[in-house]
């Protein structure tokens, strides 16, 4: 069963209207064929009008659905011969943060991802996609892998940030952000990164500096969450939509200031309401930007992307 947002409150009674009706129907005692596809177009519209005009902050709750892809999801639709690698070299194996070798479309590549989990235990496992240290040292490990190799390297974005705990501070978590992000920079491979879900502050960007960054129509990219924006402004995270406006959260927003490159365009209602179709269109858009690096010589490709990432922001 398809679960609704808040702002989503009128197409769920629709949808329950007809869900009921379609079980009045497979007793067989009436033929409701004619009302239920009338409530469904009228459903459809809602659908379509809402998601039409989504408010950043709208579309920050649709990119934290629970029930949009993950990272295993696009592993399984996009990429064949999938070996996870693990660890870091030096302290132990983040599952927050995934990744390995694999074919995309025929092509080596190394994929790396955030990972936050399906259901209560697995989001515990995953840590709700909050990497640790030593997920962004071993995101390095595989980076270093790909230049050693002269494989592209694909990142799969979605995290609300990096885990803020004490132990991950003293594991050294900013230094391991920056020097993920620093080895991103200095990558001499075609690199591909998309913005799937949430894209939350530094443990996003450690994986999100590439080449081309793609960015589904109704995900989240931003430097703090909108609640942690409020809470330092107006002291009150009640205030969360007022952020998510102010801070340009959206694919849309983004696209206009140069921050990311595509904006890859969702199934109707979001990438929650058909995942295959999302993964689909994804896939070819990961194809697209690796194709229009393909005769880039190393030096081509950290030159560009340096000048990308230091030209945003200039006034």
């Amino acid at each position: 069963m398809a679960s609704f947002l808040d702002f989503e409150k009128p197409i769920a009674e629709l949808q329950a209207r007809i869900d009921e009706l379609r079980e009045t129907a497979a007793t067989g005692s009436v033929d409701l064929d004619a009302d239920i596809a009338r409530l469904q177009v009228k459903s459809d519209k809602l659908l379509r009008d809402t998601y039409s005009r989504l408010t950043p902050w709208q579309k920050t709750q649709v990119a934290r659905h629970g029930d949009r892809p993950h990272f295993n999801h696009y592993v399984a639709g996009l990429f064949d011969n999938f070996m996870p690698l693990a660890g870091d070299r030096a302290f132990g194996d983040d599952q927050a943060i995934l990744g390995g070798l694999a074919h995309f479309r025929g092509a080596r590549v190394v994929v790396i991802g955030h990972e936050k989990g399906d259901d209560t235990a697995s989001r515990l496992r995953h840590n709700f996609g909050m990497g640790k240290p030593e997920g962004y040292r071993k995101a390095i490990r595989l980076m270093d892998l790909a230049d050693r190799f002269g494989l592209p390297v694909i990142t799969l974005v979605d995290t609300s940030g990096a885990f803020p705990g004490i132990q991950a501070e003293e594991r050294g978590q900013a230094e391991a952000i920056a020097r993920s992000t620093a080895r991103c920079l200095s990558l001499g491979v075609p690199m591909v990164s998309a913005i799937v879900g949430e894209g939350g502050s530094g443990g996003a960007v450690a994986l999100a500096t590439g080449n081309r960054v793609l960015m589904f129509e109704h995900a989240a990219y931003s430097v703090i969450s909108p609640e942690g924006c409020a809470s330092i402004l107006w002291r009150t995270s009640d205030r969360a939509a007022d952020a998510a406006e102010a801070m340009k959260v959206t694919a849309q927003d983004l696209k206009a200031l140069g921050v990311i490159d595509t904006i890859v365009p969702e199934p109707l209602g979001g990438a929650q309401r058909d995942p295959a179709a999302a993964i689909s269109s994804l896939g070819t858009a990961i194809e697209t930007a690796l194709g229009s690096m393909a005769r880039s010589s190393r030096e081509t490709l950290i030159s560009e992307r340096r000048r990308k990432f230091l030209s945003i922001g200039r006034i």
